[in-house]
């Protein structure tokens, strides 16, 4: 039976205009960033996602002496990998030549549409990746000797960052707990550790130093985050190191990061250097600067709003449109076992 031209259906996201946040009322993090001293030149390493490439645009795309040669470990060649249906939220992907544009990366700039324009001296090729620190089998290799080791998937994930807008991407990849199952964290290991690179003459927003509005502490690069040890062994955790069937671009983390779909887009590190499990709990770059906007958990949450703006809704980055935020992103039925006990 059909639905009579007379009544309007809503779907299950949508949400009346006097309940959406004014853009104005949340701000962003680049007035926050400012009054801590930063100028827009830049510093600070978030870790949001962005997506992909696009083969006629030389912004958006490696530099062809960075690119990984024909028949490598991480060679377009090895993309799109078979793509894993489980996980897939069921929307639209994101336009991928915007999300393309729309990318934190603070090593670079504090300017979501200039990433892109400032990442050509960065090498990605070769990358030596260490993972270590309490555990068995230690590896240090390179990034694409990594990717031959554990082999690729694609994955369709919801991203949502902190400032309350949000993609779904194609993210290639292969999940966490493989790599850690083949190191084998010691008992006493509860948490996992990240850093990035700290090349200031290749990243010109690593040139500058930020200073806490807190306590007056220089926190220096590079960039760091961690995750508890069930969180980083937990299915949906990833590895990326493709985005839209193609290897990562400079501009997302190339060429390896973290992506973890729960949670609040800058625990998602970028081109990783060193991954080490550890005892007691890590800082994260962004909690040590602002702990009381950035804790270490970081869960989705519409119903927490961070101290400057509602978490309620998000902003699709490619249409605009306001959506209800979902607890975990939606992702709960993977992840809410984990904070039950809380």
């Amino acid at each position: 039976m059909g639905v009579p031209n007379n009544i309007n259906c809503r779907p299950g996201w949508f949400l009346p205009d006097r309940l959406v946040t004014p853009e104005a009322a949340f701000l962003n993090r680049r007035r926050f960033l400012r009054q801590m001293g930063m100028t827009s030149a830049g510093l600070l390493a978030s870790t949001m996602a962005g997506c992909s490439r696009s083969d006629s645009d030389p912004e958006l795309t490696n530099t062809p002496t960075n690119l990984p040669a024909a028949g490598s470990a991480n060679s377009p060649a090895k993309y799109p990998a078979p793509r894993i249906a489980e996980f897939n939220p069921g929307w639209p992907l994101t336009e991928a030549k915007v999300a393309a544009k729309y990318n934190n990366f603070y090593e670079f700039t504090l300017e979501k549409d200039e990433v892109h324009k400032l990442v050509n001296r960065f090498v990605i090729s070769p990358w030596p990746i260490a993972i270590g620190g309490l555990v068995e089998k230690p590896m240090a290799l390179d990034v694409q000797e990594l990717i031959e080791m554990m082999g690729l998937e694609e994955r369709v994930y919801r991203f949502r960052c902190v400032e309350a807008w949000a993609m779904i991407v194609p993210w290639t990849g292969f999940p966490l707990r493989k790599l850690l199952e083949k190191v084998q964290p010691k008992s006493e290991a509860r948490f996992v550790r990240f850093e990035t690179f700290n090349r200031p003459d290749q990243a010109p927003g690593m040139k500058e130093r930020m200073h806490s509005a807190e306590d007056g502490k220089v926190v220096p690069w590079p960039y760091f985050e961690g995750l508890r040890m069930d969180e980083a062994m937990n299915p949906l955790t990833l590895v990326a190191t493709g985005l839209y069937g193609k290897p990562l671009p400079k501009q997302h983390g190339a060429p390896i990061r973290i992506v973890v779909p729960w949670k609040y887009g800058y625990k998602s590190i970028k081109s990783i250097v060193k991954i080490d499990c550890v005892a007691p709990s890590p800082s994260s770059f962004w909690e040590r600067i602002a702990p009381r906007e950035y804790p270490f958990e970081s869960n989705v949450n519409p119903n927490v709003p961070h101290p400057r703006w509602s978490q309620a809704t998000e902003r699709m980055i490619d249409t605009g449109r306001r959506e209800k935020t979902q607890l975990f992103n939606g992702y709960g039925q993977y992840v809410a076992q984990l904070y039950s006990a809380k």
